[in-house]
């Protein structure tokens, strides 16, 4: 059997880790401040798309650096709760007259998957525990 040995993440990376994804959360959160102001006070358009955009792009990197650095993110309730928001923003094509309410769930929806506690967060839906995800980067 071929065990690769782990090295340890030096000092110098999880910094500039740390920093990138803290960065994208911002952007992510000016981004959902912003177009979510303008769905819930029904604004223009115009008003809130450069951040509509921002929200959406900076979500998807924020995603796609959760599953490259552990697949497992997917099976637990952070990922799944994510995969769950994404489709109820689907929903905004089909329901127009909910846009307000939508909002709002997604960003509870949000609080809980960022602030619930580790056993609710890291919760897999397939193993039925908590499982750890590798090489945690907070930010």
């Amino acid at each position: 059997m071929n065990h690769k040995k782990k090295l340890p993440v030096s000092n110098r990376r999880f910094w500039i880790e740390r920093i990138s994804k803290t960065s994208l959360r911002a952007l992510h959160i000016i981004g959902i401040v912003g177009s979510g102001g303008g769905i819930i006070f029904n604004l223009e358009l115009s008003l809130w798309l450069n951040y509509w955009i921002i929200a959406i792009t900076s979500g998807v990197l924020l995603m796609s650096w959760e599953i490259i650095r552990d697949w497992r993110w997917l099976i637990q309730l952070k990922g799944v709760l994510t995969l769950f928001k994404i489709i109820l923003l689907g929903f905004f094509i089909q329901i127009s007259q909910c846009y307000s309410e939508l909002i709002i769930f997604i960003i509870l929806l949000s609080v809980i998957v960022s602030h619930g506690p580790a056993g609710l967060r890291h919760y897999s839906i397939v193993h039925r525990k908590v499982i750890q995800s590798k090489k945690e980067i907070k930010g």
